[in-house]
């Protein structure tokens, strides 16, 4: 997983640029005979590319040298031998970027002045991602999930276990894990021995807690992505005495993860943070019913951009996959809404979100079939 920050969002994907900007969405493959396809399709987009960059007016030559940096990563094994469900690809003449993450997307190119982030926004948004933190004595992880994927996050530069963070406290038998299988229950069951541990050991836990912590609110910088702790019961209340995470869920999964994999994390997890999703998206919906009629909503999409960009909006929802074709003008501050693409166009769905989230708002990215009371687009303002 490629981590994608809001500073990332608003240094390289919130402007207008005067080059032709290049998105190029493709699933890919953890394993398998798919995975060894995968650079093959990446070269048929990247021909599509060229086509589209040849309809626009450029010389072969300077469609060339723009491909030379997206080409070079189709010889490079490693990269894709470590992928995830998709990826995300954005170049042009002064950016490149590129972005393996949790979602499968359809394959899509789009050449316009401003890269194409819309299919990224479950990532982003108000209920696409969450986070697990999965402790035990001996492992620590952090996995990032959405409703059908997980993807395990890197956590370097921390110690990886207690024992590592304190070499001494590795054979102190005050704290210890240990699967038992209740009687009759059929389930492995994670038990805690040690509850009356010393002061020396419980400070020790959570002087690496602590450690844990500032890494976790490093990696979520931007706050958004609920977080579900999964570990022995006795751990949690010691954690959350250190916790500075804002969104830290009350609940969480009960039990030693170490022998849990990723997948089974992200279906406890899940059962948890689905629910939390589904509140919040449901209080927007309700409140944006509430105050339907009063002027402090739009389903107007030249409305809702322009507000957008000043930083009216408060709560934005969007259809995935649906495009409104215009074109933008900020020094101006006009806009222009067409039927259909015309040269130098974008999507201003796209547009509407970006600039909700670079401004602090929230977007959720829903189905079109989910909001056809609004759809494409529906807005509260702030103001």
């Amino acid at each position: 997983m490629d981590r994608i920050t809001l500073e990332e969002l608003k240094a390289t994907f919130g402007e207008r640029h005067e080059e032709w900007c290049v998105s190029l969405y493709m699933p890919t493959h953890r394993a398998g005979r798919d995975m060894e396809q995968d650079p093959i399709r990446c070269r048929n987009l990247l021909r599509r590319v060229e086509e589209r960059l040849l309809s626009k007016g450029l010389r072969t030559p300077e469609v060339q040298e723009l491909l030379k940096k997206p080409q070079r990563v189709l010889q490079d094994q490693a990269f894709w031998q470590r992928q995830s469900d998709g990826l995300a690809v954005f170049f042009s003449a002064r950016a490149e970027h590129y972005f393996r993450v949790p979602l499968t997307f359809p394959e899509l190119v789009v050449t316009a002045r401003r890269f194409h982030v819309k299919p990224l926004l479950p990532l982003l948004t108000g209920d696409g991602l969450f986070h697990i933190l999965a402790l035990s004595q001996n492992q620590v992880r952090l996995l990032e999930g959405t409703r059908q994927t997980v993807d395990e996050v890197e956590l370097q530069g921390i110690a990886q276990s207690l024992g590592e963070a304190f070499p001494e406290a590795a054979a102190d038998k005050q704290l210890q894990f240990h699967t038992g299988t209740p009687s009759g229950s059929g389930r492995r069951a994670a038990i805690f021995h040690g509850q009356d541990f010393s002061d020396d050991t419980k400070d020790k836990i959570l002087r690496w807690f602590r450690l844990i912590d500032r890494k976790v609110n490093d990696l979520l910088a931007d706050g958004r992505s609920p977080l579900v702790l999964a570990g022995v019961d006795y751990l949690f209340p010691l954690y959350r005495d250190v916790n500075t995470y804002a969104r830290l869920l009350d609940q969480g999964v009960a039990g030693n993860p170490e022998g849990l994999k990723p997948e089974e994390l992200q279906q406890r997890a899940w059962r948890l943070v689905g629910p939390v999703f589904k509140e919040a998206r449901g209080e927007a919906a309700a409140r944006y019913r509430q105050l339907a009629g009063t002027g402090q909503t739009t389903t107007d999409v030249k409305e809702a951009v322009l507000a957008a960009r000043h930083g009216r909006v408060e709560v934005l929802f969007t259809a995935i996959g649906v495009q409104v074709w215009g074109h933008f003008d900020p020094a101006q501050d006009q806009l222009q809404v067409h039927q259909s693409p015309e040269p130098g166009d974008e999507d201003l769905l796209d547009l509407a979100a970006i600039e909700t989230l670079i401004k602090g708002g929230t977007v959720y990215a829903v189905a079109p079939d989910e909001v056809r009371e609004f759809s494409p687009l529906a807005a509260i303002f702030r103001y």
